[in-house]
């Protein structure tokens, strides 16, 4: 298979989008190291660190659950390093972990502010600068970021600047790490065409009626798969879309996103950024 043997480091993952991500890669053979907080389950958010590895392990890949604050430092550190005692090493860095919160300037909380920045940017930065010395000895190294385009169109900013600066952030990596370690890392970002129907985005809005507008997260499971196979010399400093790198690819097919089969293409909500 063609991830067997390979190591992913995670961060999120515990549910949605990572997830999903995880599990497609573990079904071809990969390693996955979930490095999420979420030690017991949320009050409103489906899923562990613990469950997310079951699922793993259940088709056929093998995990390793940490349970980790991005933010931390030390804590993430503690999880690259243990990751390399289990597996050998790591090959493959998605960052995936995300707050989100679409509120205005003077409705967002500094708290708030500082969350998205912290788990977002930083998030991003550390979880890269981490595991870079150990994706430098791989035979064939990417780090792929779940962040938009960069687009700096006033509309992107002015309902929830607190959170496009956040998503931003973590695009702006990309663009700088890519040039860096040009022919040694891929640094690549992959964002979504529509919405994809997640409890976290259900939990941000307040509302899962949008869903019937939506794709499921084996779309943007898929994209990744494809991007990381990729050999990293050939594909780096891209801010993919999860449609447009499959329609690259051949698949043809997109009806079996949709979260409601009956939904019109021209139904579906462009995501944010988009």
């Amino acid at each position: 298979m063609q991830f067997q043997n390979k190591t992913i480091f995670i961060s999120g993952g515990s549910r949605g989008i990572g997830l999903e991500i995880a599990k497609k890669l573990a079904s071809h053979g990969a390693n996955i190291v979930i490095a999420a907080k979420t030690a017991e389950p949320h009050p409103k958010l489906p899923g562990t660190v613990y469950t997310a590895a079951a699922e793993i392990e259940a088709l056929g890949g093998k995990a390793l659950a940490c349970v980790v604050d991005i933010r931390d430092e030390e804590q993430v550190k503690a999880a690259v390093q243990l990751a390399v005692e289990k597996f050998g090493g790591i090959d493959v860095l998605i960052n995936n972990a995300s707050a989100i919160q679409l509120t205005g300037t003077l409705e967002t909380s500094m708290k708030k502010y500082d969350l998205m920045n912290q788990v977002n940017v930083r998030g991003t930065f550390l979880c890269s600068q981490a595991c870079l010395p150990y994706l430098l000895k791989s035979e064939n190294p990417h780090v792929l970021t779940l962040s938009p385009p960069l687009n700096f169109e006033a509309r992107w900013f002015k309902n929830h600047s607190a959170y496009s600066i956040a998503k931003f952030g973590m695009s702006l990596c990309t663009l700088g790490m890519a040039a860096e370690f040009k022919g040694k890392v891929a640094f690549n970002s992959l964002w979504p065409q529509t919405i994809i129907a997640t409890s976290a985005i259900e939990f941000a809005i307040g509302s899962a009626e949008i869903f019937n507008q939506a794709r499921n997260a084996k779309i943007m499971a898929d994209a990744a798969f494809e991007i990381l196979s990729e050999n990293y010399k050939e594909v780096s400093g891209n801010y993919f879309i999860d449609e447009a790198i499959l329609r690259d690819k051949g698949y043809t097919d997109f009806d079996v996103y949709k979260m409601n089969p009956s939904t019109k293409d021209e139904e579906l909500i462009p995501d944010f950024f988009i």
